[in-house]
């Protein structure tokens, strides 16, 4: 369907939890539930007032610079997880991307930065460890919100300790004359959560429950927070996850940002037990995350329309419930 439907994503102001009184079980409580319904219904939702303009405004000029440098230096971006490092395929030719694991943690940042500018860039390496750490806190906020609401308190803090991040800064370069105006196209996040910022340019499109392609057009300092697949395991279908994609226009250059939460290789995926009932029978199998990575990256799984329905789905139960919800 069209993607320019008047449909618009739900919009929750976090600056309330910024209020005078931390204590105030009122404020959260009435965000919590916005958060919650939000993931069931839309599997995603604006997140604003978290970070100021100022500091957005200075990480997207540090993206500008980073991703003028030459290509041998980007390239220095290695790591030994796909799609972590520097890439550039010709699968998806207006997108390169480059990766920063665990960001909120200085030392990674600096080394990161060592890497592309051996003589220093202190404005680049500042800004990106004050966005992290506002990213983890947002993470962490809404994590916290959805597991609070289905009773799950219990689970957080295991969970967290067995989650790595990784923030991947990406340009889109504007397409040539002729050439696709694809620039990442239909999926979903495998991971747990993902929180995406994007430059004035615009692009990023999400599928609602219905079919409807919303062009999502956000204020300068706000984020859209996504359901991941994971997430949804542990939830038993509880969220919806939707598909987006990026699609470019005009004749610029789009720059974005995305904060993922990523269960750790060694780390056994299942439902929580609560989340299983006779109404809600088990909808995915247990399954190890890195034998589900080694699936998705070399086995076709990336191919895969639903990955880990694919490779973990109960059957016909995914089915049943996908066609429900």
């Amino acid at each position: 369907m069209d993607s320019k439907s008047p449909i618009r994503l739900p919009v929750i102001d976090f600056s309330h939890l910024k209020t005078p009184d931390p204590s105030d079980r009122f404020v959260w409580e009435s965000v919590r539930t916005d958060v919650f319904e939000a993931f069931r219904d839309y599997g995603c939702f604006e997140a604003s007032s978290f970070v100021s303009i100022d500091l957005q405004e200075s990480v997207h000029d540090a993206l500008k610079q980073l991703f003028d440098l030459p290509l041998e230096t980007k390239l220095r971006n290695t790591s030994e997880i796909a799609f972590h490092g520097y890439v550039q395929s010709p699968k998806v030719p207006l997108y390169e991307s480059m990766g920063i694991g665990n960001p909120f943690i200085p030392e990674n940042v600096d080394s990161f930065t060592d890497l592309m500018w051996p003589h220093g860039n202190p404005k680049f390496c500042e800004s990106i460890k004050a966005y992290s750490r506002k990213l983890h806190e947002l993470d962490v906020t809404v994590k916290k919100m959805v597991f609070e609401s289905l009773g799950l308190e219990n689970y957080l803090d295991e969970q967290m300790q067995s989650t790595g991040y990784l923030l991947k800064v990406m340009k889109y370069r504007a397409p040539e004359p002729n050439e696709s105006d694809i620039g990442l196209h239909t999926h979903t996040d495998t991971n747990i959560m993902t929180i995406l910022h994007q430059d004035e340019i615009g692009g990023l499109e999400i599928q609602t429950k219905d079919d409807e392609w919303i062009r999502v057009k956000v204020s300068p300092n706000s984020f859209v927070v996504v359901a991941g697949e994971t997430f949804n395991v542990w939830l038993n279908g509880r969220l919806h996850v939707p598909f987006h994609r990026v699609m470019m226009t005009g004749n610029r250059a789009r720059y974005s940002l995305g904060f993922f939460s990523v269960k750790k290789s060694s780390s056994l995926v299942k439902a929580f037990d609560e989340m299983v009932d006779e109404e809600h029978p088990l909808l995915f199998k247990p399954f190890d995350y890195g034998e589900f990575l080694k699936f998705f990256y070399k086995q076709g799984g990336i191919k895969s329309k639903f990955a880990l329905k694919t490779y973990c789905g109960n059957d016909l139960r995914v089915s049943n419930h996908a066609e429900r919800s």
